[in-house]
């Protein structure tokens, strides 16, 4: 009598880059006996590279991509939970809404968090900057500020129109590049003067993007300050409060201070006690992407401890990755060992400027902000059909104000 094999699960937690290019790959290969589940926290997928993009108007369509419009027609489950329990040893998960997951296979593709590194005041008084959420929030602040702005004193609309931003790297960058022409708009539509805004920049180490050749760096600077950004390098913040934020050595007037400075592992992987961690707080990982004495489960993305985790690029070849590795264990091949890929850069700062790393070789100007802006289009259309592709990348383009005043605000 011919014994019939049961079917494996194949659980991916999390809906972010990794967590979907693993699913999307895992469903190409039609693996038999199998069935495939992404557990998400949301209903749908963001796509980050563009939040700062929704911050000053944009549509959130951009950002925003439904879960059902990635996997339609495509044979896998979609559940909605958080994740809250891991046993590693049982192959049990338990999510918050009470149910249980039994896996054979498990991707943990959780991502990052913010980070207030317990600065004093950070995380109730700064805008965060890492979903949806954070951007709409930030964006009815400015709209809000702006408005009071109307009746309010000099020193009060000096205040308002004060704009911090904390961390220069890529996100601090492009945050403060965009948010130039905006807000001065913002101004101009409340009828108050469009050099009353004034935005600072600050970084805690020598230069901006530290992570980046120094050139790139400088490139990024100087395009800065030509847009009249103030930047500060080598300043720490030790404290925030209501209307001031307090660096090591001075104190800047403001009521929005936007943090991009930190992030952190995803806390879950703290609650999972077999996990070793590295001095970064990212799971050590194997060459397989697998924890330490742990078959058939991965830590993919932001929180495993490779060379260049913590790049959305990164994420998609690690979900590329351990796809390939279950499809060789579920059929009993041998397996190739993870090569970790150096990524390009694409940083744009202001209208039609972008600065391009790719290998040694650098772009400037124009043409790498359209260099940006198709690598965005080539993302949309490795998950979606070309139909909804150009129309989540055509509402890149879209204006989506809530203000009636502030509706539309011309470029």
């Amino acid at each position: 009598m011919t014994r019939i094999e049961k079917e494996k699960k194949i659980i991916i937690v999390g809906g972010g880059f990794g967590g979907i290019r693993c699913a999307l790959d895992l469903v190409k290969k039609n693996l038999p006996r199998t069935k495939i589940i992404l557990i998400s926290d949301k209903t749908h997928f963001e796509y980050t590279p563009a939040l700062y993009r929704v911050l000053t108007g944009r549509s959130p369509l951009e950002v925003c991509i439904p879960l059902r419009d990635i996997f339609n027609g495509k044979d896998i489950e979609i559940l909605q939970d958080n994740i809250a329990q891991v046993n590693l040893q049982k192959k049990l998960l338990k999510g918050e809404s009470g149910s249980s997951y039994v896996f054979d296979f498990l991707v943990l593709a959780l991502g990052s968090e913010t980070s207030y590194f317990n600065i004093q005041g950070l995380k109730e008084l700064a805008f965060s900057f890492k979903s949806i959420t954070d951007a709409l929030r930030l964006k009815r602040h400015l709209h809000e500020i702006f408005k009071e702005c109307e009746t309010a004193t000099l020193e009060q609309k000096v205040c308002a129109a004060h704009i911090v931003i904390v961390g220069g790297g890529a996100t601090g960058a492009e945050t403060a590049g965009e948010l130039v022409l905006y807000t001065k708009n913002l101004a101009k539509k409340h009828r108050l003067p469009p050099g009353i805004v004034t935005i600072d920049l600050v970084e805690a180490a020598p230069r901006l993007l530290p992570s980046l050749p120094e050139d790139i760096s400088t490139k990024i600077q100087k395009r800065l300050h030509s847009l009249g950004i103030n930047i500060f390098l080598n300043r720490m913040v030790v404290k925030k409060e209501i209307e001031e934020v307090h660096l090591k050595d001075m104190e800047l007037k403001t009521k929005t201070m936007v943090w991009t400075a930190g992030v952190k592992t995803n806390s879950l992987f703290s609650k999972i006690g077999e996990l070793a961690f590295d001095k970064k707080g990212k799971v050590i990982v194997d060459e397989f992407l697998q924890p330490k004495s742990f078959e058939n489960i991965f830590v993919i993305g932001d929180a495993a401890a490779t060379p260049y985790s913590g790049l959305a690029q990164t994420a998609i070849a690690d979900g590329v990755f351990v796809s390939d590795v279950i499809f060789h264990k579920i059929n009993q091949k041998s397996l190739s060992p993870y090569i970790p890929k150096k990524t390009a850069h694409a940083i744009p700062v202001g209208p039609n400027w972008a600065a391009v790393l790719i290998g040694n070789f650098r772009i400037y100007g124009k043409i790498a902000w359209w260099l940006r802006r198709l690598a965005d289009l080539r993302f949309f259309l490795s998950i979606l059909s070309p139909k909804k592709a150009i129309l989540a990348f055509q509402s890149g383009k879209t204006l989506c104000e809530s203000c009636v005043i502030c509706s539309p605000i011309e470029e």
